[in-house]
């Protein structure tokens, strides 16, 4: 089996660091005080070899890295060489790959130049006179480390900053996310609770009136006839209320902008008619001045309405019922109550009244179900209405 070699595209950049780095040090080790360049000593090659060597390790440990090229340094003018920014090219490297990963700036720039100190002070003794070309060359070979140090520390912080930037934009995309999964699940819980309300309304009724129209159809044709059309009305009002709740959530904002506009309030007088043809006599009360009810209020008021009639007819053994309105300050008291009876269904209950609640308490409202005192089931919701008259808000 043989083995994979790395990608060039993983070894080639450390190669060719490592090999300019090794080729700029024995170079150095060529030049002479006097601007002549002759052929490298061996110790030059001793030099240059042990720093390309060392130099790879910077990415392990940069600080010992280093520390041990700018030892190099120190021997480098006691070794007969002449200690330029050439001879230090390897410490320059490993200067700025230990500022790249250093936490602290501080401690980086001080301990790079606390080592270039201790290069250039130990060569300094050993040349016989100080001429303004050896200030200038040492002056270089002590900056040439520094200023490494302190690229590699910018290039450190702006890496920080273009992953804190990727971080934020992670966690933006994360929040839109979850909020388009929250839209997603209220979306289909209203969806929910509008096809609920709509289909167990006209179902109930659809079935009460079939059951009136095979109940005396041999004996009654008229009245079979009768129950029959309000039949076709049901259904034919199912549809147009199918319509208007698709219509209602296909929009996502204003619901008076549909041209066939959701159920309200004013449609009560209607379906307390639908009702009365199914065997089931509601009374309506109204108390205070009604007012204009933002769309999702008057919504909420009408289904509260429908789904207890409609559990009224279903489940209560009555055929009577009262819808009473109370127009309070800053709400709207809704309460429907069956007069009491035996229960006409055993099934288990459904999600009626939890649609109801979820309805009421989803616009700010509160809402109960229970006995009332006579006996029969009492559904209260009080509902937030805005203060301003009717007149005013059209």
């Amino acid at each position: 089996m043989v083995a994979r070699l790395p990608r060039p595209s993983a070894w080639w950049p450390e190669t060719a660091v490592t090999g300019v780095a090794g080729a700029l040090c024995l170079l150095g080790g060529a030049a002479r005080a006097d601007g002549t360049v002759s052929a490298p000593p061996l110790t030059a090659y001793v030099i240059a070899a042990v720093s390309a060597c060392v130099l790879p390790a910077r990415h392990r440990r940069p600080a010992t890295v280093m520390v041990l090229l700018l030892g190099c340094g120190v021997l480098v003018t006691p070794l007969g060489l002449l200690l330029s920014p050439l001879t230090v090219a390897p410490a320059v490297v490993a200067a700025f790959s230990y500022a790249l990963t250093a936490p602290d700036e501080r401690r980086t720039l001080g301990l790079t130049a606390l080592a270039v100190a201790i290069v250039v002070g130990t060569s300094a003794p050993w040349l016989t006179a100080l001429s303004s070309q050896d200030i200038s060359r040492l002056a270089a070979v002590a900056a040439f480390p520094l200023v490494a140090a302190v690229l590699g520390h910018s290039v450190q912080n702006r890496r920080a900053y273009l992953a804190a930037v990727e971080e934020r934009a992670r966690r933006a995309e994360q929040t839109r996310e979850d909020e388009a999964r929250r839209r997603v699940a209220e979306e289909r819980m209203r969806i929910a609770r509008e096809l609920h309300d709509l289909v167990a309304h006209q179902i109930t009724l659809a079935n009460a009136q079939a059951t009136v129209a095979a109940h005396v159809f041999d004996t009654r044709p008229e009245q079979t006839r009768a129950s029959l059309a309000d039949l076709v009305r049901t259904t034919r009002h199912a549809l147009d209320d199918l319509r208007a709740t698709v219509g209602l959530l296909r929009q996502s904002g204003d619901v008076e902008a549909s041209p066939e506009p959701a159920p309200g309030l004013t449609r009560i007088p209607a379906l307390l008619e639908s009702f009365r043809l199914a065997g089931l006599e509601v009374v309506l009360q109204q108390e205070g001045v009604p007012r204009a009810l933002p769309p999702a209020t008057d919504l909420t008021a009408y289904r509260i309405v429908q789904e207890s009639l409609t559990n009224v007819t279903k489940h209560a053994g009555t055929a009577t019922a009262r819808v009473h309105l109370v127009w309070g300050p800053d709400d709207l008291r809704v309460e429907i109550v069956d007069a009491g009876g035996p229960a006409r269904s055993e099934r288990p209950p459904g999600y009626g009244l939890i649609g109801m609640r979820e309805r009421a308490t989803a616009i700010g409202g509160r809402f109960w179900s229970g006995r009332s005192a006579a006996g029969g089931w009492s559904v209260v919701a009080h509902l937030p209405v805005p203060t301003m008259p009717l007149e005013e808000l059209r």
